[in-house]
C-alpha cells in the first residue's frame, strides 16, 4: 500500500521554540532511509503504510520522552501502484504550468 504521508508533530507546553524536539524527529526520519521532503510546516514521507506509520510512531515515542503532551496532524494520499510521487507530483504540476516552481 504505497502512500504519501505528510505530518507535523510538536510538543505542547514547551514554549514558543520547539526546534530541539523537531530536530530530534528529523534525525529519526533521515536515519529511517525512506524518501522524505521537509517543508516549512511539516514533512512528507513516501513508502508503505507500516513503514511510514512506524516512522511517525518513532517520532512520537522520542518526543513523548521529554513532554507530557504531543500534537500531530497527518494527511495521507494512497494510490495503487504509484511510486516516486514525492517528485513526480511536483513535476506533473510544473509541466502543466510550463515552468519550474519554487521548492
Amino acid at each position: 500500500m504505497a502512500m504519501l504521508l505528510e505530518f507535523s508533530m510538536y510538543p505542547l507546553g514547551k514554549g514558543e521554540s520547539v526546534g530541539e524536539q523537531v530536530a530530534a524527529s528529523l534525525d529519526i526520519i533521515d536515519r529511517s532511509g525512506i524518501p522524505y521532503r521537509l517543508n516549512a510546516m511539516g514533512t512528507v514521507l513516501e513508502g508503505e503504510w507500516d513503514e511510514v506509520m512506524g516512522v511517525v510512531k518513532q517520532c512520537l515515542d522520542q518526543m513523548s520522552r521529554t513532554c507530557d503532551r504531543v500534537s500531530c496532524v497527518m494527511k495521507m494520499d494512497w494510490r495503487r501502484g504509484a511510486t516516486g510521487r514525492l517528485e513526480g507530483k511536483i513535476e506533473s504540476v510544473e509541466k502543466r504550468v510550463g515552468r519550474p516552481l519554487k521548492r
